[in-house]
């Protein structure tokens, strides 16, 4: 009995449970053994096949974003018209076989845009190039999920279940829950929050499907049995995520004001270049970079190539290790001029995080 199978089976015992408190536990099981053999689905045991010739694309710039959808949405137009960069471009569907890369400048910054070849239904099963299409997906810092705004929302689930069935959450934080193996002392479970679902029971069950006997657990939310599988699995990935609805120029303005209440999503016509600035804007809001622009001594700023840094890594350390890391051995103090500082300059040690366009000095010992 092959992987498809089995995966098909549990997925068909879990729509058959009844879900109440008795059965919680049991789907708890079943989510479980589902998880680890879509784990054996993206990673085959036999070890690492190759990435498929065109899909192993070097990581440039500061950010990546991909385009995610199915086939004739307009991804290619899009790509062309946002970066210049010439992607086959035509009515019939699979136009796009490997991965095409393009690069647009957006305030300083540097962004990579992969156009992706197009993803049938059953993808994260290993049909057509899916798997290599979700596979490079996982590593973008921003996915653009293309949809036809003829046929959004059916298209929106089918994409959704594909991605997450390859363990990418979109637009999720990772759950709060503490989790750590040990060698003995039984299975340790503390909540700080009201729990609806989970257990000591489920979470023994689930565990034990892992052949985990021992571990600490502390819920610090109110956790779902997805949630601790995601946790135990260690190999999901968070990104977000804006839904594009293309082809806005078949469509009528009442239809396009229900369509701007969808949350994350931007209506475009690729075609006609229309909502483009409104599209990068909110592109550059989600993927939440800081600039910092460096002052060599005695000179002016320079406001044309940014020190680009993730909103989450923004210390005056990280900015020199991005620089390059011998500079943190050197470093004595930093001076810093902007919204971060109370006094223009100011002199800031390596701890400093700094803000959005501020400009840094470095002095070095």
């Amino acid at each position: 009995m092959g992987i498809l199978e089995k995966i098909e089976e549990i997925e068909s015992e879990m729509a058959r449970t009844q879900r109440n408190k008795a059965t919680s536990g049991h789907l708890g099981l079943l989510k479980a053994r589902l998880a680890k053999l879509k784990r054996e689905l993206i990673t085959p045991k036999g070890g690492g096949g190759g990435a498929g010739e065109g899909f192993d694309v070097a990581k440039t710039g500061d950010a990546r974003v991909g385009f995610v959808g199915f086939p004739s949405v307009g991804k290619s137009t899009l790509l062309s018209n946002l970066a210049g960069v010439y992607s086959e471009v035509a009515s019939y569907e699979f136009t796009t076989l490997t991965t095409v890369p393009g690069v647009i400048r957006y305030k300083g910054a540097k962004i990579q845009l992969l156009d992706l070849p197009g993803i049938i239904e059953g993808a994260k099963d290993g049909k057509g190039r899916g798997r290599q299409v979700i596979a490079v997906a996982r590593t973008c810092s921003l996915i653009f999920i293309v949809l036809d705004c003829l046929k959004p929302l059916v298209h929106k689930k089918l994409i959704e279940h594909e991605v997450e069935g390859f363990g990418i959450r979109l637009n999720k934080k990772p759950p709060n829950i503490a989790f750590k193996r040990k060698d003995k002392g039984g299975i340790n479970l503390n909540q700080t929050v009201t729990q609806n679902t989970l257990d000591l029971d489920t979470v023994k069950l689930i565990l034990s499907e892992y052949k985990i006997h021992n571990a600490d657990i502390t819920l610090r939310e109110d956790a779902s049995t997805d949630d601790l599988i995601d946790v135990i699995e260690g190999n999901r990935v968070y990104v977000p995520c804006i839904y594009l609805l293309n082809k806005i120029d078949q469509i009528s303005i009442e239809e396009l004001d229900i369509i701007y209440r969808i949350p994350h999503c931007v209506p475009i016509s690729a075609h006609h270049k229309w909502n483009f600035d409104d599209l990068l804007e909110k592109m550059w809001e989600y993927l939440d970079l800081v600039r910092i622009y460096t002052k060599p001594k005695g000179q002016l700023p320079d406001y044309e190539a940014p020190v680009v840094l993730k909103a989450s890594q923004t210390s005056v350390e990280d900015f020199c290790v991005n620089l390059h890391k011998s500079i943190v051995k050197d470093f004595k103090y930093a001076l810093v001029w902007g919204s971060s500082v109370k006094h223009n300059p100011q002199i800031a040690g390596k701890d400093h995080i700094l803000e959005d366009e501020d400009v840094i000095q470095i002095v070095k010992k």
